[in-house]
């Protein structure tokens, strides 16, 4: 999650330190990641750190302070994982993640791993206070209509979307309600996914990039003045596993 007053936990904060000149992101980003996966161990890590930090978080952090003139600033996810009450111990994500925010839990989203590329947005972490103010919008037909035009035009431009959902319905809420489909979501966006791809390793990667999170801003923006301010940080989905 995200506290907004600060740079959300997770992060590393604004990027500042990168040579701003994006190139691309090389195919040796999406192989260091395959790597990783067959050993993910402090050994390999510490054995080829050189190797994300030239692959994976320079081209990133260039590509972050090229999107931050339109977007606002953008944040880099550290790439440990935090394992204090995960069974799960394995030190390092499997993906390294970027982060501008639009409003208390929404924001536009890009994600390299070993299956390529992700570029999504939308309300990734929220709060009570949050999902109820999304509730009241949706339940009347203004609200599910536009939301649902919203969508509609991301899901045209080849992108899908998901969320967190109660598995039935909210308290009080009939199951023959006509905007039950939109009412069970506690957390929504959208994303497209790529497997590696030549484009990306060219300069012309960001434009590509940038255009896909321009198409999001109206969902994000809706969200931002819907959902309002709220304590995201322990929220549901948490942004700590982006």
């Amino acid at each position: 999650g995200q506290d907004p007053s600060t740079v959300a936990p997770g992060f590393v904060g604004a990027l500042a330190m990168a040579d701003p000149v994006f190139t691309g992101i090389p195919v040796e980003a999406f192989e260091f990641y395959e790597a990783l996966a067959a050993d993910p161990t402090k050994t390999f890590w510490d054995a080829h750190k050189s190797q994300y930090v030239d692959n994976v978080r320079t081209p990133l952090a260039a590509l972050g302070s090229q999107l931050s003139d339109e977007f606002g600033a953008v944040h880099l996810f550290r790439p440990y994982r935090d394992v204090r009450f995960s069974k799960d111990k394995t030190p390092y994500k499997d993906h390294q993640g970027m982060f501008a925010e639009r409003g208390d839990g929404v924001g536009w989203y890009v994600q390299v791993s070993a299956a390529g590329l992700m570029v999504a947005g939308g309300w990734y972490s929220s709060s009570p206070e949050q999902v109820k103010r999304y509730r009241a919008a949706v339940s009347d037909d203004a609200g599910a209509a536009e939301v649902a035009r919203l969508t509609q035009t991301l899901t045209k431009a080849g992108m899908s979307i998901d969320g967190s959902r109660v598995a039935t319905r909210p308290r009080g809420v009939p199951a023959d309600h006509p905007h039950l489909a939109w009412l069970r979501y506690r957390t929504l966006y959208a994303e497209r996914r790529w497997e590696p791809a030549a484009w990306m390793g060219t300069k012309g990667a960001a434009k590509r990039i940038g255009d896909q999170w321009r198409l999001l801003t109206p969902l994000l923006d809706w969200f931002a003045d819907t959902v309002g301010p709220g304590d995201t940080a322990n929220g549901t989905g948490s942004q700590q596993g982006l």
